[in-house]
């Protein structure tokens, strides 16, 4: 498949046509957007409506060999390390309820230091191991491990990087299945942006490979509302992103629960830790972590479309506003309830979002934290493209000695 020329793209034009805060930035030459450091993670996180459908289209191609992937296995296993394990968070509940199995999302760092006993017992079982650059030494190191001491279990790697270490070096193993995205996806910057939704994506197809349609209107949905989020709140979020906090809080539920864990992680690397950051369910908020709500407290809401999940969020987010808790709030979602919404607060409504899912929203809701996070770290004198100015943290973890735990 062809790779759209992204800095002539039909859709970067069109940002830019909508945006004056895109078209500030897209009028600099590429040159001069490089010097500033934020040419490629701008266009990966922009460019993700249009990769979804491409991703949803090689999935799609793959639906055989995923459907004897599947075929009689009695667990599921979600696995990655960073962003790529919150990926699996993601999907991990609406691929158990669909596929009637015992599924999980566990780090390549848990598998390697407990072997087996990090893992679901079920057998047959199939593990998936998601992975930008496929170069991590606990990708390569988990899926190594598991392949010598567990023949009942095999292994689909879902990767963006066809040249990586896990694409590469286990392909002749016949337990073992490789599926690379289009190479669009494979992001330049540091931080994962569209990696992340399209291989969250690509794992979401495991729940649907007898409802392909289904699958193609999802991807679809979820497009059209990334477009609308673009096209119409990017000025807003980077006008928030301006703000005066120093710490933020992102809520979420179910599936928005990974996308809460991975917004706060967007957050935190793309600050270099300036900005200190929690992720939280709304009810576990009550719990200990509502004392992290301070005066320089951002709090990000990632509202559920489900009548009883919304109905706890809401009540979640009255009470904060009772106890004058926070600087101000952004809450995602569709039907934002007015009286949620605080002089200062921002809501950016979804239409859609009830429609896609709640089980699906979470690559919603990812979207709008990378938007934050990006603007932020431009805020802070940062480069997104490399906003670690010190190399505490790179784009692929360096390699470092595997103590691998005992088989059994």
């Amino acid at each position: 498949m062809s790779t759209v020329s992204l800095p002539e793209s039909e859709w970067l034009r069109t940002l830019a046509q909508r945006q004056p805060k895109a078209a500030e930035l897209l009028e600099k030459s590429p040159e001069e957007q490089r010097r500033l450091g934020y040419f490629h993670t701008l266009r990966e996180i922009c460019q993700q409506p249009s990769t979804w459908k491409q991703t949803c289209e090689i999935m799609l191609r793959q639906m055989p060999a995923l459907k004897a992937s599947v075929k009689g296995i009695g667990s599921l296993i979600l696995t990655g390390s960073g962003s790529s394990e919150y990926a699996g968070d993601c999907v991990r509940l609406v691929l158990q309820n669909e596929l009637k199995i015992v599924t999980q999302a566990i780090s390549g760092g848990i598998i390697l230091a407990n072997g087996v006993k990090g893992i679901p017992p079920e057998r047959p079982a199939l593990m998936v191991s998601i992975a930008r650059s496929g170069d991590s030494p606990e990708s390569v190191g988990a899926l190594a491990l598991l392949l010598k001491s567990e023949p009942a279990i095999h292994h689909l790697i879902l990767t963006c990087n066809t040249n990586g270490s896990l694409a590469n070096t286990f392909n002749d193993d016949p337990r073992v299945t490789v599926i690379t995205l289009d190479k669009a996806t494979n992001d330049q910057g540091l931080v994962m942006t569209s990696s992340f939704t399209n291989l969250l994506l690509g794992a979401r197809f495991l729940g649907l490979l007898e409802q392909p349609k289904l699958y193609q209107s999802i991807a679809d949905g979820a497009a059209k509302i990334a477009d609308q989020i673009i096209s119409k709140y990017f000025g807003i979020i980077a006008q928030v992103a301006k703000a005066p906090f120093k710490r933020v809080v992102f809520l979420g539920d179910g599936s928005n629960f990974g996308a809460a864990r991975e917004a706060s992680l967007k957050m935190l690397e793309m600050t270099a830790g300036r900005v200190t950051t929690m992720f939280e369910s709304y009810l576990g908020l009550r719990h200990g972590p509502m004392s992290f709500v301070h005066e320089d407290c951002l709090l990000v809401a990632f509202l559920s479309s489900n009548s009883v999940l919304r109905a706890y969020e809401t009540d979640l987010l009255r009470e904060l506003d009772r106890k004058d808790l926070g600087l101000l709030k952004i809450i995602v979602g569709e039907s934002i309830p007015a009286e949620l919404v605080r002089e200062g607060d921002v809501a950016l409504e979804c239409a859609g979002l009830r429609a896609l899912g709640d089980e699906n929203a979470a690559i919603i809701h990812v979207l709008v934290g990378q938007l934050l996070g990006f603007f932020r770290c431009m805020q802070e004198g940062l480069q997104p493209d490399s906003p670690s100015e010190s190399g505490v943290i790179s784009r692929v973890v360096q390699s470092f000695t595997l103590h691998i735990a005992d088989p059994k």
